[in-house]
């Protein structure tokens, strides 16, 4: 919690006059019982009207200053507690936003999403009950005491044995709850999870009648939940009962011993005395219960900030440098040295990769599921970092670049394809801001989208919903493509983007890639059988092209053929049909044995 409270640094005015005005309240409640007692040993004893009037709106002044008072402070509270929620949200999504693939891997987004909310809110509270309750609480109970000593030194001793036991019982009862507290985020952590993954998976649910499976699932967690929950409510819940037994023992002391003081005369008691004491014991009892839900307000609060920091304290291991590497012009575009990678927990996903891909060259990636495919192209990006080995860029590495810098190189369409809420030009201008609107429709249209963007109300200024759930498979695939190419980067990744796309769109999108840069190798030089069916590459621009279709990559100026991590192929189309087996038994899956024997006869064309 004390980590946190640089937040309140913006609001020093209210962190001030916020706990002053309480203080100022406070002070007014304590000086009510003095009136009260007043009022019966002299007005009420002599019979005086004018004395008990007078009096009497002395006390409605006091309680419209303490309410005055109370208003501001509640306002200061409010502004200043929603002001650091809301710091901390953008702050804690910033830090979110600068950590790799393999710290969101660690930590999950249900655990992210409940820390930057429900673990937030709690914070938020602490910081309001802070400036509400903090200062008025503990000086009631001592002011209050000071005051009933005042009053009766003997009688006083009451009030501090009752502050003791008190005491005595929340130490112990806030330290067993802070672990279940923490605990019972945890298990949230899990209801979040579950709760996201059927929202997002709701299709497949119902396709195969698991409703009452993902119910059950749900109940569980829930009920993990509802058991830490509980315990700590129980043992939370015995504060209250305790404090009300120390109180009314308090209560039943003062007036018996009190009754006595006022007979015998001792330490001039009075019975004005005897009420004023019980209205102290009364504040004191009240400010007590208050502090007992302090204790649990900010048990939870330390909890969450735990949760909070722990974000906070988590380094990237993805860091991109602050200048900018000095490029060779004549290295290849993309350089794998003796690549190794493998995920938390998880064997090698990439075991001694080594390749290299020319700019103006594209590159085909084809294996089988879990293969290794998409890891590569994650690798390429930089989402996460290479175990051992080395990966360039233009020559330099990876590791070299700021990150903002490799992402304006590369353009990548990733497998699942997804939308932002917003509109369709919005959704085009991720890569790079100042994007014309001949660009993004140039763009559309070699994304095969312009077909139906044309079609579309308002052009591009039509509302996406959130995940693009107002639009089919096939055309979120394109429309991801074409945001990848609206930025004009110098490489271009394609991971299995086509998928969704029948076979006559993806052979039109291969055509359009290849014509946008200009063609690369001259139609003499492609294979007779199949000229329209050109080599993807987009000209000057490199290209990576992962896929589960021989068809899509075939033409590609070099294929990687990927087998639990390990390259097992690396060559032409042709040449992988000759020599590597995985490459042939993939392509007899999707071509018959004529179809085959044809390709290699003419070189790999179909």
């Amino acid at each position: 919690m004390f980590r946190l409270a640089r937040y309140l640094k913006d609001f020093k005015l209210n962190v001030t006059v916020g706990p002053l005005c309480k203080f100022t309240e406070a002070v007014f409640e304590l000086i009510v019982p003095l009136v009260m007692k007043k009022i019966i040993d002299v007005g009420i004893a002599r019979g005086d009207n004018d004395y008990i009037l007078k009096h009497g709106l002395i006390l409605v002044l006091l309680a419209a200053l303490g309410l005055s008072c109370a208003l501001v402070c509640q306002y200061m509270a409010s502004v200043a507690s929603q002001g650091v929620g809301t710091a901390l949200r953008r702050d804690l999504y910033a830090r979110i936003n600068t950590l790799s693939y393999k710290e969101l891997d660690k930590i999950g987004t249900p655990a992210l999403v409940t820390r930057i909310s429900n673990d937030v809110n709690q914070v938020q509270t602490a910081v309001a009950m802070l400036i509400r309750l903090v200062v008025r609480a503990p000086f009631l109970v001592i002011g209050a005491t000071v005051m009933s000593f005042t009053i009766s030194p003997r009688l006083s001793l009451i009030f501090f044995g009752a502050m003791i036991f008190i005491i005595g019982v929340m130490v112990p009862i806030m330290k067993a709850t802070v672990k279940l507290f923490k605990k019972q985020q945890t298990s949230l952590d899990g209801v979040s999870r579950i709760t996201r993954e059927n929202l997002t998976g709701v299709r497949v649910v119902r396709a195969f009648s698991r409703q009452g499976h993902e119910v059950d699932r749900f109940e569980e967690t829930a009920e993990e939940y509802r058991k830490f929950a509980v315990k700590a409510g129980r043992i939370n819940a015995l504060l209250n009962p305790l404090i009300f037994v120390a109180v009314n023992a308090a209560y039943l002391l003062i007036v018996y011993f009190g009754a006595g003081f006022v007979q015998n005369g001792t330490d001039g008691m009075t019975q004005g005395s005897v009420i004023a004491l019980i209205n102290y014991m009364t504040q004191i009892s009240l400010a007590l219960v208050v502090v007992a839900n302090l204790v649990t307000i900010f048990t939870k609060a330390a909890a969450s900030a735990a949760r909070i920091n722990e974000i906070f304290d988590m380094e990237p291991s993805v860091k991109g440098a602050e200048t900018s590497p000095k490029q060779d012009p004549n290295a290849p575009a993309v350089e794998f040295n003796n690549v190794e990678f493998s995920y938390i927990g998880g064997e090698n996903a990439l075991e001694k990769l080594s390749f290299s891909l020319k700019r103006g060259e594209t590159l085909g990636i084809i294996g089988g599921t879990g293969s290794g495919k998409s890891t590569l192209v994650n690798l390429i990006c930089r989402f996460y970092d290479c175990d051992s080995g080395e990966i360039k860029i233009n020559g330099a590495n990876v590791r070299d670049y700021p990150t903002e810098e490799l992402r304006k190189i590369i353009g990548i369409v990733p497998q699942k394809a997804e939308l932002l809420s917003g509109t369709l030009r919005q959704n085009m201008t991720l890569g790079k801001e100042n994007i014309s609107d001949e660009q993004i429709q140039k763009a559309l249209e070699v994304a095969q989208a312009k077909e139906f963007t044309d079609n579309l109300e308002g052009g591009l200024d039509f509302r996406v919903l959130q995940g693009g759930k107002n639009f089919s498979g096939g055309q979120k695939q394109r429309l991801t493509i074409a945001r990848a190419l609206a930025g004009s980067p110098e490489i271009v990744i394609l991971d299995d983007s086509s998928s969704a796309l029948d076979y006559a769109t993806d052979a039109k999108l291969r055509k359009a890639l290849r014509e946008l840069g200009g063609d690369r190798m001259s139609r003499s030089q492609r294979p007779k059988a199949r000229q329209d069916a050109a080599p993807p590459s987009v000209g000057g621009v490199t290209a990576v092209i992962v896929s589960q279709r021989a068809n899509s990559i075939m033409h590609a100026d070099k294929i990687i053929v990927l087998d639990d991590g390990r390259a097992v192929g690396i060559g032409t189309h042709a040449e992988l049909l000759k020599n590597c087996e995985v490459y042939h038994e993939i392509c007899a899956t999707q071509y018959s044995e004529e179809e085959l024997r044809e390709q290699e006869r003419e070189g790999g064309a179909i």
